[in-house]
Formats: structure tokens, sequence, C-alpha cells
């Protein structure tokens, strides 16, 4: 475990070929090299019910525990997003949902209060994600998540990536290399 700050991965897609899996784990691998300590999860792994306070009354889902504990743990979040009909996906709203949800003794919104974002789309339409990237700033800014004013958004993304994942567009790799760096750089200055 490094010195740096703690860096959680995801994309808010449960495909398992998702270009924006793709997307986060390039920039990921950035925030590494950079000094984070970066840890890179698959929501699929973490399955949720639709959030529902009945459900919660009945006990919070042992999935929803575990992915909220990862982002408490955390400094910052590295987001790649797709874009469903102009806005984000059920599952990446469920999962903020679920981990926004406190819990008893803990302050409120401790999976998000003051922890940095990084936010990307990759789509294989021409804007890239970008309108669905319009509310994820927004949930999270409202849930008081510094989000970077930059970001990226990957149009044209099934033509971006070789079958090991690695971007072949050197533009748009910098402009995930850079956003990655820029999320190191500015938790660590929070962090301290």
């Amino acid at each position: 475990m490094s010195d740096g700050p703690r860096i959680l991965a995801f994309a808010g897609s449960l495909r398992r070929d998702s270009v924006n899996k793709k997307l986060v784990r390039v920039a990921a691998d950035v925030a590494r090299q950079a000094g984070a300590d970066t840890t890179f999860v698959d929501l699929s792994d973490y399955p949720l019910p639709v959030f529902d306070q009945d459900v919660e009354a009945e006990g919070t889902p042992e999935s929803a525990t575990k992915l909220k504990k990862l982002m408490i743990e955390s400094d910052g979040f590295l987001i790649a997003s797709p874009e469903y009909n102009s806005s984000v996906t059920a599952a990446l709203k469920n999962a903020i949902d679920w981990a926004s949800r406190p819990s008893e003794g803990e302050p409120m919104l401790a999976a998000f209060m003051g922890k940095t974002a990084a936010i990307m789309a990759a789509s294989p339409g021409g804007t890239g994600g970008m309108r669905g990237l319009v509310h994820v700033r927004s949930i999270l800014g409202n849930i008081g998540v510094i989000v970077l004013p930059d970001q990226v958004a990957v149009p044209g993304a099934f033509g971006v990536f070789d079958e090991d994942g690695a971007m072949t567009d050197d533009r748009q790799r910098e402009k995930v290399e850079s956003l990655a760096k820029e999320l190191v750089s500015v938790t660590a200055k929070l962090k301290s």
C-alpha cells in the first residue's frame, strides 16, 4: 500500500465487455502509476436490489455494506459512466443510493462527503456519453463530492480499445491520463 491517496475506480455498467469498464481500468492504471493506492471494483460483483426503504428496514444487503465500506475507505473516485437515454445507468444510481444511506453512529454521506471524483464516459455514439455526465456531476455534487471540472467523453468507443482493453487512440488516451493524474494530485493535496 502506498502513502498516496486511495482511489476507488468503477464503471456504471454491469456488462462484461463494457467499454466504460475498459476506460476506467486505463485511468486506474495511470492513477496507480501516479502514486495512488488504486482499487478497481466491478459493480456486477456487488448485486443490489433496487433501493427501497422497506428492503433497507429488513436489513441492508451485504453487498451494499461491502461496497459502501470500500467507498468510505477511499479518498476519491474514478467513475466511468455509460449514458443510458441521456442520463446515468440504473446500476450506478442504485449503488450511489445504497451507499448514501447512513448507518448508526456514522456521519451523513460518510461514503461521499469531501471525497474527490473524476468522471468520464465512453460511448459508440458521437457525443461519447457527455449528456449522462451532466447528471453524474449533479448527483455527486449534491452529496458532497468534489467533482473535478475536467471530464472525458470518448466517442466511437467500439473502435478505441484493442482486445486487451488498451486505448488505441493516442489523443483520447492522453486525455484520460491527464484526468487520472489530476485526480491523484488534487486528492493528495486535499488529503494532506
